[in-house]
């Protein structure tokens, strides 16, 4: 990666603050993830997050011609790549015709129309962070770029395999899991424990994954042409991909939902043994991790119970008074509350649960 050049408007520690705040508006997930660490984790996340998410939105969007969003994407690599000479003004230069105007941009293009202050902020890390960071965002990018060329012809992303939407999900999202290990195994950490982190990072970030393919598919289908649910599994149910949230379908496509919930589900067990396993450094804490994944067993739990909800367009996802609840229990709670939260979760809204008094 190239140095980035810092707008002479800026300066760094607002622009640190504007990265922070940027996380609030692309993310609500995350932005919890962000909140509740400490720095300076809380910064090294919310920078490798952006850095993701750039390339994220270039790689979602409809609005781009695939072999220009392929294009767009390794020129982001190359800026991404300490041995290379392409810098943010390049992409950013790059991208400038695709961006919507500036007075209606959403929280995730503006990212993108600030990619230089971005990276100008990621190059105050030190340089030990950055060295954990740039390989599996660069992995991610390079991942996104092959999908968007495999598709070229589609005009959107179309899984055809499980094994097709476990290598999506890796790119997606596993890549962060590394990204966060990385991060976490840096410093003096016993071999057994960093053994096991490696071992079940990507786990951790496939069960995100396939949560959110699991809940979005109307959205992804609707307003981004994507169809992550394998074809292989819609035909067994005669749902033809181009036509998959069409009424007639509903119920076939809710099959499919349901068995991308119960293949979620296998890394479960994974997941909870990375949050065992988690080094407390640097200012990570365990909420910032255990939130997500509780919450991904509470959508889980309302997949289950409506998986057609994620076709017709009303959506799924945990309730804000079950967010509040499970955030304030990891605050009241260690590490060995996990198993007993998400057996809690997994049965019914964590707020509406039973109190001691009931």
């Amino acid at each position: 990666m190239s140095d980035a050049d810092r707008p002479t408007t800026t300066a760094p520690d607002a622009d640190l603050g504007w990265c922070h705040d940027s996380v609030q508006g692309v993310s609500r997930t995350f932005a919890l993830t962000v909140d509740v660490l400490e720095e300076p984790m809380s910064s090294y996340i919310c920078l490798g997050y952006l850095l993701c998410r750039i390339a994220d939105t270039v790689e979602d969007t409809d609005r781009i011609d695939p072999d220009e969003q392929s294009a767009l994407l390794r020129t982001y690599d190359a800026a991404l790549d300490p041995q290379d000479d392409t810098a943010a003004a390049d992409f950013r230069a790059a991208v400038d015709e695709h961006l919507p105007p500036a007075d209606g941009r959403s929280a995730d293009w503006e990212v993108v129309a600030e990619t230089e202050r971005v990276f100008a902020t990621f190059e105050e890390l030190p340089a030990d962070v950055r060295s954990a960071i740039v390989p599996p965002v660069r992995e991610l990018v390079g991942g996104m770029a092959e999908f968007v060329d495999r598709y070229a012809d589609e005009g959107g992303l179309r899984i055809g395999t499980r094994g097709e939407l476990e290598e999506y999900c890796y790119y997606a999202a596993g890549t962060v899991g590394n990204l966060i290990t990385n991060l976490l195994t840096r410093g003096d950490i016993a071999e057994e424990r960093a053994r096991r982190l490696h071992e079940t990072a990507e786990e951790f970030g496939l069960l995100l994954q396939l949560v959110n393919i699991a809940k979005d598919v109307h959205d992804d289908f609707e307003e981004e042409n994507n169809v992550y649910l394998p074809a292989e599994w819609l035909d067994s149910e005669n749902v033809p991909q181009e036509d998959l949230t069409a009424h007639e379908h509903r119920d076939g496509t809710a099959a499919v939902v349901g068995r991308t919930t119960a293949f979620a589900r296998t890394f479960l067990d994974d997941a909870e043994s990375y949050l065992e396993h988690l080094p407390l450094v640097d200012g990570n804490t365990l909420d910032a991790w255990a939130i997500p994944f509780l919450l991904a067993v509470g959508t889980l739990r309302e997949l289950g119970a409506s998986p057609e909800k994620a076709v017709d367009g009303r959506g799924v996802k945990v309730s804000r008074q079950e967010v509040f609840a499970v955030v304030s229990a990891m605050s009241e709670h260690g590490r060995d509350s996990l198993p007993e939260l998400r057996r809690a979760i997994a049965g019914q809204p964590f707020h509406r649960r039973p109190s001691a008094a009931d």
